[in-house]
């Protein structure tokens, strides 16, 4: 199974491209700016979306996929989420005045997009991919997933989608074989109160976390804003934690 890491940032800036990650061919985790880096064919053959949540950063490319794709597609993209974020498309963004509802087009029998509502915990078999729904804790209902090829020894790709302190996700990772742990940390210490509020880590948090793993997790950074990748990047390296932590780039693809 091959991550390929299609945006990253917490943010837009020349080269920062906000978050959306392709799982092999067929699977697409969030749909930020990234989304526009794929060409109509990569597009074309992405069957299912898992959305983290509602905000625009991680949904905004769906509309306009929807749009390239409606004439190649013979059966929906299924759009999986919380019923809550579900909702916030419906109502926000595929309501015939932000953009026209793709559920419903070209037609109600053969719609391009189709959407079906998950919860945490659950598991599901989508195409040869097992996934867990994972808790996350931010300002609106959100998940993250782990990920893995449908085989029992393959290890999981474990993406904690936007979270503030998470104390729930911890003992459900323990025991896992982890290929690798995606995990944001969107603004540096200096700015914890921002983090506090808008339910993102910072380093001092994302250590509290890490602690929680057994030694050796591969880690790897997402989600920081442009801004802040500095300073984020300088406070991690002074963890010294028993992980080896990275920056996800854009481009980069995590084999697993």
């Amino acid at each position: 199974m091959n991550v390929r890491v299609l945006g990253c940032s917490g943010a837009i800036a020349a080269g920062s491209k906000t978050t959306s990650f392709l799982v092999d061919e067929d699977l697409l985790v969030d749909a930020g700016t990234g989304v526009g880096d794929l060409t109509l064919e990569e597009l074309e053959r992405i069957d299912h979306i898992l959305l983290s949540h509602s905000h625009l950063d991680h949904v905004l490319s769906i509309p306009l996929m929807a749009d390239s794709v409606i004439s190649r597609r013979k059966q929906p993209i299924v759009v999986h989420g919380l019923p809550e974020t579900l909702a916030a498309l419906r109502a926000h963004v595929f309501n015939n005045v932000i953009w026209p509802d793709f559920t419903r087009l070209p037609s109600s029998e053969r719609p391009v997009l189709r959407f079906e509502p998950l919860r945490v915990g659950q598991r599901l078999r989508l195409g040869n991919h097992e996934i867990e729904v994972l808790p996350a804790e931010h300002t609106v209902p959100a998940v993250g997933y782990a990920v893995r090829q449908a085989r029992e020894d393959a290890p999981w790709w474990v993406y904690t989608g936007d979270t503030g302190p998470n104390p729930a996700l911890w003992p459900l990772l323990a025991g896992r074989r982890i290929g690798a742990l995606v995990i944001e940390t969107a603004f540096s210490d200096r700015e914890q109160e921002l983090a506090r509020l808008s339910r993102h880590l910072s380093p001092c948090t994302l250590a509290q976390g890490l602690g929680e793993l057994p030694p050796g997790v591969p880690v790897f950074i997402t989600h920081t804003k442009p801004d802040e990748m500095a300073s984020v990047a300088a406070e991690v390296r002074a963890l010294r934690l028993d992980h080896a932590i990275g920056h996800l780039q854009a481009g980069q693809v995590l084999p697993l």
